[in-house]
C-alpha cells in the first residue's frame, strides 16, 4: 500500500514545488501542489503535469488522486494576510 509520504516524494521528484501536501489512506489521496511550473496553464495542464510525473503509478498504485494545483502568487497573493483558518466579514479586517 502506498503512504502519503512516498507520493509526495514522487511528486517533488518531478516538480519543483515551493509546498507540496499529501494526505490519503493507500489508495485515495489529496495534495496541495504549489509550482511555478502551473504559471499560465489551466487546471487541466496542470493535472496532466502531476500525471505525467506519477505515470503508471496512476494505474497500478493510486486509485484516487484529489488535486489543488496553484502557483506561489495563487496560493499567497501579495498584499493578502496568511490564512489563519479564520472567517473574515467582507469589509472587516
Amino acid at each position: 500500500m502506498l503512504s502519503p509520504d512516498t507520493l509526495r516524494g514522487y511528486i517533488a521528484a518531478g516538480l519543483d514545488c515551493h509546498e507540496l501536501e499529501v494526505s490519503g489512506d493507500g489508495h485515495h489521496f489529496e495534495a496541495r501542489i504549489v509550482c511555478s511550473a502551473f504559471a499560465g496553464k489551466r487546471l487541466i495542464a496542470r493535472h496532466q503535469m502531476v500525471y505525467a510525473v506519477l505515470g503508471e503509478r496512476m494505474r497500478e498504485e493510486i486509485h484516487a488522486l484529489s488535486m489543488k494545483t496553484l502557483t506561489p502568487e495563487e496560493a499567497h497573493p501579495p498584499g493578502q494576510p496568511p490564512n489563519l483558518g479564520q472567517a473574515r466579514t467582507p469589509g472587516q479586517p
